[in-house]
């Protein structure tokens, strides 16, 4: 049930320490937060830690894999694509953003990027073999919707149990399931809407700016 509270208590304990902080403290004494404080204050700071390096160590796999620094760029954007089903999901449900959602949102973080990464793999093959950059595209959307969809299908469906907390203690992991059910279906929607888009988008961006002119032999620039 303390989990469970989450930001409330982190709340109330930053309104504690401003309030101590205006306190006229007499020489040589001082005041720290202790006991049940320090541990929410430091399990906080261990979870944003660990989804800071969980998000860098996915870049660095995928840049290795795609042999691009922007490919994964944009493929990374999935993620806080996906915190907005996770906010949705937690505020529909009355569910407090507590360490047990935030460890939800690290898993969230390895599991979204996979529907991208399928996208842009087809993506790149089409136009390795000749297919037009939005003719790619829309094709990779209609060969991969489904299996995009299942996928997350069966992860929601997987995941149901926990989120209605169904058995005893079950209710302490629940928001965990809420935070990935809610993240995995956004990020599926935007996933097959945004990154494409985004993807024909900074192509073109690069193309423009970015790729020298060939001029064929005997011909003037314009």
């Amino acid at each position: 049930a303390a989990i469970g509270k989450g930001v409330k208590e982190k709340k109330v304990l930053s309104q504690l320490a401003r309030g101590l902080w205006k306190m006229e403290l007499p020489k040589d004494y001082t005041v720290e937060l202790k006991g049940k404080a320090l541990e929410v204050r430091e399990s906080f700071r261990r979870i944003n830690f660990a989804i800071a390096l969980a998000l860098i160590l996915i870049y660095m796999i995928m840049a290795a894999q795609f042999e691009s620094f922007l490919h994964p760029l944009i493929i990374m954007v999935t993620v806080p694509l996906g915190l907005i089903g996770v906010a949705v999901a937690l505020l529909f449900t009355h569910t407090a953003l507590s360490v047990i959602s935030l460890l939800g949102i690290l898993i969230l973080a390895g599991t979204v990027v996979n529907n991208a990464i399928v996208l842009i793999d087809f993506i790149n093959v089409a136009r390795r073999e000749g297919a037009e950059l939005v003719n790619a595209c829309i094709e990779s959307v209609f060969i991969r919707f489904r299996p995009i969809v299942m996928s997350t299908l069966t992860t929601v469906v997987g995941l149901t149990p926990l989120a209605l907390g169904l058995g005893e203690g079950a209710e302490l992991q629940a928001p965990l399931a809420i935070a990935m059910i809610g993240g995995l279906s956004s990020a599926t929607f935007f996933t097959l809407c945004v990154i494409p888009s985004l993807y024909i988008l900074i192509s073109r961006v690069i193309e423009r700016f970015f790729t020298e002119p060939s001029f064929e032999e005997g011909a003037a620039p314009e």
